[in-house]
């Protein structure tokens, strides 16, 4: 199945990776809470632990920080919530910013002046926005502004 999806005509059919000259989301587009802020967004990127079973003699290098065995996969959905990246297959141990740089140097191309959302496990790099060092991000101080709208209509949509 994977060299069915993988290989033509599937793949050069249906999967279409995102450019520069990519309008953004509708969502994103229409409403003016977010456009200003967003519009040069891609997407999200983040990774995602799986569960695996590897052979008894490989299974320390997948055991993850939580203790239990999996392949860390790194995965980038646009706004849309379509799915433009993944990458499978790493050790548990491995981290994101691990993933992530080697991605950067094969083939996850991020256009200049565009950049994927993402969390603190990743690396400071011109293609990624990632959250402040050392700022708290908690709910009790987003219960004081109006950040926690934005937030929950990004993560429902």
């Amino acid at each position: 199945m994977l060299t069915i999806f993988s290989s033509p005509p599937f793949y050069t059919r249906y999967v279409v990776l995102p450019t520069a000259h990519d309008p953004p989301s509708p969502y994103i587009s229409e409403n003016p809470k977010f456009y200003p802020y967003f519009k040069d967004a891609m997407g999200a990127l983040d990774g995602s632990h799986i569960h695996c079973s590897p052979p008894s003699s490989e299974q320390p290098f997948f055991r993850n920080r939580k203790g239990f065995v999996s392949q860390n996969c790194l995965f980038a959905c646009t706004l849309d919530l379509n799915f433009v990246y993944s990458s499978t297959g790493w050790e548990g141990s491995t981290t994101d910013a691990r993933i992530f740089e080697d991605a950067v140097q094969h083939d996850l191309h991020i256009p200049p002046g565009k950049y994927y959302l993402a969390d603190a496990g990743f690396p400071a790099h011109p293609g990624v926005l990632i959250p402040y060092r050392n700022e708290r991000y908690h709910l009790a101080e987003w219960g004081r502004s109006r950040l926690r709208y934005v937030l929950f209509f990004l993560i429902q949509y």
